[in-house]
């Protein structure tokens, strides 16, 4: 275990560990598959599945089945793991592509067809809105592309970005779950979004939806957002709502979440004892612009440095959830790495303060990056090699300027997904 004191950096990356360690899919997946010697399926077992962690989520369930199990899981590109009997497609995450076009429209057709005998493991993770992508009767995948690169730059929120989805699909919003009936359908579930609400996370394809047509046009209203004719017309025509609560052809689901952000924190927050150092958990769903949000933290910093609340240095600031960037530059960003730039800048290099922002997938935004971390001396050494941090947070280009100090957290896929950790370390000053 690092010192604290000597080594800030190596403290606040073992505090990433643990939360990836919480959320691990091998751990996760086990105490939660249906019972198999006590009441094993009559019929069939199909595994299928969608986001940044259903490979692994899949491996997980062949390790410890003790029947036959057959299926397909669609996950990022590099998400990839290697299962015996389900099939694994990769595809495009944040906008989709053809792959999973075709893998999602081979998921909705293996669930038709089944019996009350027959049990559905359906394994869901972050991701999955984009991954599981078939677009609605009408709407071609170009359409729900437009969409999709326009909600990821108008600083929409992920529920906001789902409620969207599953009204121009043909899979989302308890529509695969409707297709499956009347098979038993047993969803587990690693949470990324805010809240942990089944039906956002991965725009909920195995559970009712509560939002409508209305409300998906309400939200692109609200963000100028001017989608394709076809998409305006589907949207407004609102001939087949999604299935809500109380739809008969989901009395035989089942969800369960097993892996969560609060845990991940709950598990960082557990290691910064074991160091000596007080934990403080701020939230696991906090929302917002990233440099907003960057403001507020800056703030609380300052707190607990000079006045030894909400709790005395040595300490931690611990938060999850999703922030947003409403992009306007041409930089290359990341929400972590927006964060992390506006944090500096806020801090002005306040002593003893250290501080990383990650997403727990191990790619921030589209690049290569986890995230990155910031020092007291961040800004002292940008200006040594010439940056200007707040030209380049204007530009939306917090990767270029940790690239350029070498400060960017690069883990690769992390083959799980429970939304971004952010920790501000506070040292005590010298």
């Amino acid at each position: 275990m690092a010192e604290p004191l000597s080594d800030p950096a190596a403290l606040l990356r073992e505090l990433f560990d643990a939360a990836l360690g919480a959320a691990d899919p091998k751990l996760a997946v086990p105490p939660h598959l249906p019972p198999q010697r006590s009441s094993p399926p009559k019929g069939r077992t199909l595994v299928i599945g969608a986001g940044k962690a259903a490979a692994t989520m899949a491996r997980a369930v062949e390790t410890h089945w003790h029947g036959p199990l057959e299926g397909l899981v669609v996950t990022r590109y590099g998400h990839a793991v290697p299962c015996e009997t389900i099939e694994v497609v990769e595809a495009a995450h944040p906008v989709p592509d053809e792959a999973g076009r075709a893998a999602a429209e081979r998921i909705l057709g293996m669930v038709q067809g089944l019996s009350e005998d027959d049990l559905v493991i359906c394994l869901i993770s972050g991701g999955g809105s984009a991954l599981l992508a078939l677009p609605a009767p009408g709407l071609t995948l170009a359409h729900k592309q437009d969409v999709n690169r326009a909600l990821l730059r108008s600083g929409a929120d992920i529920i906001q970005m789902n409620c969207v989805r599953k009204h121009l699909s043909a899979i989302k919003g308890g529509r695969l779950a409707a297709a499956a009936a009347p098979a038993k359908v047993v969803t587990l579930i690693v949470s990324d979004v805010p809240g942990d609400d089944p039906a956002s996370i991965a725009s909920g394809p195995t559970v009712p939806d509560p939002t409508s047509f209305a409300d998906a046009r309400a939200i692109l209203e609200s963000f100028g957002i001017d989608p394709p004719g076809p998409v305006r017309a589907h949207l407004a025509a609102a001939a087949e709502e999604t299935p809500k609560p109380g739809d008969p052809r989901l009395a035989r689901i089942e969800t369960r979440l097993i892996a969560r952000p609060q845990a991940s924190l709950e598990a960082a927050a557990a290691h910064a004892r074991t160091a000596g150092i007080a934990p403080v958990i701020l939230g696991d769903a906090i929302e917002g612009e990233a440099r907003e949000v960057a403001r507020v933290m800056a703030g609380i910093a300052r707190q607990a440095a000079r006045h030894g609340q909400p709790a005395a240095a040595p300490c931690v600031l611990l938060s999850g959830g999703e922030t947003t960037v409403t992009v306007t530059g041409r930089g290359r960003g990341g929400r972590n790495a927006e964060f992390l730039l506006a944090l500096a800048i806020a801090l002005e290099g306040a002593p003893g303060t250290f501080a990383l922002a990650c997403d727990t997938d191990g790619i921030d935004g589209s690049e290569d990056n986890a995230g990155a971390s910031i020092a007291p001396d961040t800004l002292l050494r940008a200006q040594a090699a010439g940056l200007d941090p707040r030209l380049l947070l204007a530009d939306n280009d917090g990767y270029g300027f940790f690239a350029s100090l070498g400060d960017l957290v690069m883990t690769g896929p992390t083959l799980t997904n429970v939304n971004d950790f952010r920790a501000i370390l506070v040292l005590p000053a010298d």
